[in-house]
């Protein structure tokens, strides 16, 4: 996990250092992934048993 993200992040610099505006939307494009992937994991029991 933290080595995907740490690839992930030397990404975005790299992308930064040319152009920055492709940065910002590559990295809003990836936060939108990421938190599409974490939503689509099954529910933990944490989260089962979690009250509204």
């Amino acid at each position: 996990m933290a080595l995907e993200v740490l690839s992930l992040l030397a990404l975005v610099y790299g992308v930064w250092l040319i152009y920055h505006p492709a940065a910002y939307i590559l990295a809003g494009l990836m936060g939108v992934v990421a938190v599409e992937k974490m939503l689509a994991r099954p529910p933990t029991e944490q989260r089962k048993g979690a009250k509204p």
